[in-house]
């Protein structure tokens, strides 16, 4: 693995960890939905059981950490969405605070999930020529 593709890969498990160790302090600490303390935080930890669950799975190998984190976004999303339609966390989280709230998540997840598709490209240097 490359510099570049070593660093893209910390890069892509930092933002991992610290998407996934702010979504614990959120949702156990302060609560994204309605007040501290509220049951339909517990969501989120199946979106957490997903990312172990994925990462135990791939191995840590970039390619599948990709994945992984592209299903822990989809988990988030849906997460929002139930929340949304159930309306969820009235009076104290209103739709826009969940939107926002949960969008931040689902794009630090996206963006690991990334910066894993970009560790795992073969590097160029080394990838072999056709001849002519």
């Amino acid at each position: 693995m490359s510099m570049r593709k070593s660093t893209a890969y910390r890069l892509a498990a930092g933002l991992a960890i610290a998407g996934t160790a702010a979504l614990v302090w959120l949702s156990l600490g302060v609560g994204i939905i309605g007040a501290d303390g509220d049951r339909a935080n517990l969501m989120y930890f199946g979106v957490i059981a997903v990312g172990v669950i994925g990462a135990v799975v791939a191995r840590l190998r970039p390619d599948a950490m990709a994945d992984a984190l592209f299903t822990m976004a989809l988990a988030q999303t849906l997460v929002l969405m139930i929340a949304l339609v159930a309306g969820m966390g009235r009076p104290w989280s209103p739709p826009l605070e969940l939107i926002l709230l949960n969008g931040m998540f689902v794009a630090l997840f996206v963006a690991s999930g990334l910066l894993f598709e970009h560790a795992a490209r073969p590097n160029p240097s080394t990838s072999v020529a056709p001849s002519r």
